[in-house]
């Protein structure tokens, strides 16, 4: 006989209200600390970055916040409008600039683009493209990337990533997380701001972001809120609709793509349970009841958690010193 679960999605409910008034103090107390003036973010039009914008108004006011507008050519033609959307709905001020150019200065697309051709012969600069991971509900076996490619024609090529194809391909699209923060640090030095991160705990703990790049932040206040209690606080906030309907996405290559074909093989929701389960030793028939898999299905996507924490665990160090320094916390 099934017995029902104690477990729900309840479980992630939390107060608004109050969790909004305790990030602000943390923010609040960390730029009287350091003294700085006030807070850069860059926005997406995302969800994370969005309520982010909102806690720095939130804790600063509107007039001591910067928003950072910066696109580039592969990026949706929902970010700027969005981003765009939430900084007006905010009425703070916003910086505007499109990095191409300075990704192509370092070379960002043609070494992605040789990764890609030296796998698909065919495929040029006028493609679109993006690479997929296979589900992880389907089978226990080894999951590898693959790289899609669409002509201009609209015709589809799939081919498995070789490792080397493969890491060409994340260290060249790596430039554009990592400009992005060169220049957030650039407008906070010059206002004397601090810079705002936005990965919220599934991003955060599954080291989905680039070392020094969007995981490089002064403050990162929803790093401990799983991505259900981010649109909690998001309609608390009053986070207009129409970027709190908006699927997450990665908007990293030039292809439509969500983050669950790119790395959580899950639903925000379903990969919250999950990860919320694991965390507080939530027996996996409980977890399963709740999230609708089943049990062999639930500790595979245990497994893979833990799998990513170790690989990614050197996202999350500080530079290995050989000695402590005096006076240096």
């Amino acid at each position: 006989m099934k017995t029902q679960s104690s477990f729900t999605s309840d479980h992630l409910i939390i107060d608004a209200e109050a969790e909004v008034d305790r990030i602000s103090g943390s923010m609040v107390s960390y730029i009287h600390k350091y003294k700085k003036k006030g807070l850069v973010v860059a926005m997406s039009g995302g969800i994370d970055s969005s309520v982010v914008a909102a806690l720095c108004v939130r804790a600063l006011g509107k007039d001591r916040v910067t928003g950072l507008l910066l696109p580039e050519k592969d990026s949706s033609a929902d970010t700027l409008h969005l981003s765009k959307l939430i900084a007006d709905h905010l009425a703070i001020e916003t910086v505007h600039e499109d990095i191409t150019d300075m990704l192509e200065a370092v070379g960002c697309y043609r070494r992605r683009d040789e990764a890609i051709k030296n796998l698909i012969p065919q495929y040029d600069s006028n493609f679109q493209v993006k690479i997929v991971l296979p589900s992880i509900l389907q089978s226990e076996n080894l999951r590898l990337f693959s790289v899609i490619v669409r002509s201009p024609d609209g015709e589809e090529t799939k081919a498995r990533l070789t490792q080397n194809a493969y890491l060409g391909i994340v260290s060249a699209t790596n430039f554009k997380q990592r400009v992005r923060k060169m220049l957030e640090y650039y407008h906070a030095d010059h206002r004397n701001y601090a810079v705002a991160g936005t990965p919220n705990r599934l991003e955060f703990d599954q080291g989905f972001f680039v070392k020094l790049g969007d995981g490089a932040a002064d403050i990162k206040p929803i790093a401990h809120l799983y991505k259900t209690q981010v649109y909690q606080v998001a309609e608390y906030l009053g986070i207009p609709e129409e970027i709190r309907s908006r699927p997450p996405t990665t908007d990293t290559y030039s292809m439509p793509q969500s983050q669950e074909e790119f790395f959580f093989s899950l639903p925000y929701k379903e990969m919250d349970l999950c990860l919320y389960g694991l965390n507080n030793n939530i027996p996996a028939e409980e977890v399963a009841q709740a999230v609708g898999l089943t049990v062999e299905q639930v500790n595979r996507v245990s497994h893979d958690i833990h799998q990513k924490r170790k690989t990614t665990q050197y996202l999350h160090v500080q530079p290995q010193l050989v000695e402590k320094i005096e006076g240096i916390n």
